[in-house]
């Protein structure tokens, strides 16, 4: 595989799944998509990091020569076109919040 292709094909992965997220579209059409009953149902398009998960199959599926290189491709796709993401967009990612345990209910998870 050259290595202009999974860069092409990083930023058409990403370009799709963002598209698919954040955009409404040419006539609003793909936010009538994400609108859609079945589709808000289970928030298929509500996520960034789903998305790309999704739109990256193809991706692999064109530029894969091979079943090894597809299943390790698959996901390097789509893990570039979330840092892509990250990079263009960081406010949209929210930080994971602190955890802290609370030492009054420390002792229920563990023996004494």
């Amino acid at each position: 595989m050259d290595p202009a292709e999974f860069c092409v094909a990083t930023l058409a992965t990403w370009r799709l799944a963002h598209l698919l997220h954040a955009e409404d579209g040419p006539w609003r059409a793909v936010a009538r998509l994400r609108q859609a009953r079945a589709v808000r149902q289970f928030g298929v398009l509500d996520c960034f990091l789903c998305v790309s998960v999704w739109t990256a199959l193809p991706a692999a599926l064109l530029i894969s020569t091979r079943r090894r290189q597809f299943l390790v491709l698959w996901p390097a796709l789509s893990a570039a076109a979330i840092f892509l993401e990250r990079a263009a967009f960081p406010a949209t990612f929210v930080d994971m919040p602190e955890y802290s345990e609370d030492k009054e209910t420390a002792h229920v998870l563990r023996p004494e």
